[in-house]
């Protein structure tokens, strides 16, 4: 079914609304921009599982990277624009250039390098159109994760107790096994054993 990046792909390419999201994100012509997080594994997830119905996501992950513009109210801005073209997507925009102030931890240096440090691997994945305007796909710590259906943190969350915690916390907020029963989740204390 979907064994590797070029599955995944056409996965997305077939799928009409989901090329019409990215193409709305595509026209704010943002450097270095991704569609990321819950919007791509979800598919996936739903697709390994047989879903007919797209599981809604609570919000489409629009990030990029741009240290030229750091003030949060642009960004707001941005999420304006999106949703004026397309008000039924709950839309989050985010400057990866200054979010490790909001998340305390050293600069990023593109928004790939943002991606490879998400608490999950099944969710460190990205999705937009190059210039070309065909559909391009990140996956700094591999599909093989999303792709088996595993939840684990990313080597970024197992660095310190502190992002271990967080990983954890967010196994039991996001409780995915709930919505796709074939997931299986990883603890940080059972990987170290």
């Amino acid at each position: 079914m979907l064994k590797n990046k070029k599955d995944v792909i056409n996965l997305f390419q077939s799928d009409k609304n989901m090329m019409k999201i990215i193409h709305t994100a595509g026209t704010l012509d943002l450097p270095d921009w991704w569609i990321c997080a819950g919007f791509v594994r979800s598919n996936i997830w739903d697709t390994l599982h047989g879903f007919k119905e797209r599981t809604m996501t609570p919000d489409v992950d629009v990030i990029y990277y741009d240290p030229a513009h750091i003030d949060e109210d642009y960004e707001k801005k941005l999420e304006n624009e999106l949703k004026s073209l397309m008000p039924e997507i709950p839309w989050s925009v985010k400057n990866q250039a200054r979010m490790h102030v909001v998340n305390q931890i050293p600069p990023y240096t593109s928004s790939e390098d943002a991606i490879s440090k998400f608490p999950e691997t099944a969710t460190a994945l990205g999705v937009k159109l190059d210039k070309e305007d065909k559909l391009v796909l990140t996956a700094p710590c591999g599909l093989e994760d999303v792709l088996h259906m595993e939840i684990k943190p990313t080597p970024f969350f197992t660095e310190t107790k502190e992002r271990a915690a967080i990983y954890e916390e967010r196994l039991t907020k996001k409780n995915w096994a709930a919505k796709w029963p074939k997931v299986k989740v990883h603890h940080i204390a059972l990987l170290s054993q």
